[in-house]
């Protein structure tokens, strides 16, 4: 018996139509149907996935090829006798940093802060091994969230220690169940920013690049909201902080893709060359700058750069400007630095731009470096007493600099190399 459907196919086409036709039309217009469905509901996916982050579409090939690159790391072998064999280092080791190793320093000897400070001699005899992965690490987020948002279990701080940080700390960083979230938009840190540009002269902080200010070395970073802030006015601003177990700044900055290294104002001098930065920054830093004679701003004036500037914040001084009531103001007259402005607990000095002004006889200063200072030589060395880079081609004030933010070649020629 034939079925209506059938029946008008014989109507109109007067002949009885192939079985098989038949089927594959039928199969057709499903085929059909199920297009239609599919890509309404793939455009519906897309306007509701494009709703969410776009750091999460990539999210499970990142994690895949983060695991892929750590193992082939692991199995890796440069092919000639004399290479070692890597394998991972042991749970014990998982926040472990080479040359780093308080435990091991002090028993060497090492005191007054010493012990923090970076020895290789001490720990040249740590076993080769591949630094594994916080145990329950997750791949980044990508920028711009990855700045505001990272996952707690990458790096090591615990709900006990942020319960007992001061209210700063709460106000700038939020604790949930599996993530950090910062706030980089703080209106602490963007007073802050604009009352150092008011101070130095500026209308904003907008205008820092247009004052020479490009590069800012923050000392004692916290959780990086300055820096981060500093990077959507388009500088770049490095966190230097001190090594530590628990809590790392360093940690912290890196987790949120910011610049970041250890290093301390100890015993040594800082991996930078001389004349690097145009403004040191310290904000509650821990540095006590009035210390060994001055040392430690010889070493801030090393690599601040003519003209530059030292920005001093939430101390203890009770220096007036103009009076001599602190060792600090002395030891910053005898290294040709000027106190321009006084707020509260904000200082500010600038750095000389008259090279000459070390070498004057006048009693206290700070005569320049020896002749063939080698500076690029100088890292982790020992502090010294002395003026570096006055003979050197990139002795240039950074007010001197082009507005534009395309390097000319007769900067590449000046800071492109040493």
């Amino acid at each position: 018996m034939r079925t209506p459907l059938f029946n008008k196919l014989y109507v109109f086409s007067g002949t009885r139509p192939p079985r098989n036709w038949l089927l594959l039309c039928l199969v057709s217009l499903f085929v059909l149907i199920a297009l239609l469905g599919s890509s309404s509901s793939g455009a519906f996916d897309s306007v509701t996935t494009s709703l969410k982050p776009e750091v999460y579409t990539n999210y499970r090939r990142l994690k895949e090829q983060a695991a892929s690159d750590y193992f082939e790391l692991k199995s890796y072998s440069s092919g000639n006798s004399n290479s070692k064999e890597i394998w991972l280092c042991g749970k014990e080791r998982e926040h472990y940093v080479p040359c780093y190793n308080v435990s091991a320093n002090l028993l060497a000897g090492f005191k007054d802060g010493e012990e923090f400070d970076r020895h290789c001699e001490v720990s040249q005899d740590q076993p080769y091994c591949l630094v594994r992965p916080p145990r329950d690490y997750k791949t980044p987020l990508s920028w711009p969230v990855g700045r505001d948002v990272i996952w707690n279990a990458n790096v090591k701080i615990t709900k006990d220690q942020f319960l007992s940080s001061g209210s700063m700390t709460k106000r700038l960083m939020l604790l949930e169940e599996n993530q950090i979230s910062f706030h980089s938009d703080d209106g602490f840190v963007k007073d802050h920013s604009r009352q150092i540009a008011e101070m130095i002269g500026l209308g904003s902080d907008a205008e820092f690049w247009q004052a020479g200010v490009r590069t800012v070395l923050d000392i004692g970073c916290g959780f990086g909201s300055f820096g981060a802030h500093l990077l959507s006015l388009k500088l770049m601003a490095v966190c230097v902080a001190a090594y530590e177990l628990t809590g790392s700044q360093v940690q912290l900055s890196l987790e949120r893709g910011l610049p970041a290294i250890i290093g301390n104002f100890i015993s040594r001098k800082l991996p930078f060359p001389s004349l690097s930065y145009d403004m040191v920054h310290c904000a509650q830093c821990g540095v006590l700058w009035d210390k060994k004679d001055g040392l430690f701003l010889i070493e801030a004036d090393r690599i601040l750069k003519p003209g530059g500037y030292f920005v001093l914040h939430g101390t203890s001084l009770s220096t007036k400007k103009g009076s001599m009531s602190s060792p600090i103001e002395e030891f910053t007259r005898n290294i040709c630095w000027k106190l321009i402005a006084q707020q509260e607990e904000t200082f500010i000095w600038q750095k000389t731009i008259e090279a000459q002004c070390y070498s004057s006889s006048k009693q206290g200063a700070i005569p320049p470096c020896r002749e063939g200072y080698a500076d690029l030589q100088s890292y982790y060395q020992p502090l010294e007493s002395c003026i570096a880079g006055t003979a050197s081609k990139r002795w240039v004030p950074i007010q001197n600099r082009s507005s534009s933010s395309q390097i000319n070649p007769a900067e590449l020629e000046i800071y492109g190399k040493y």
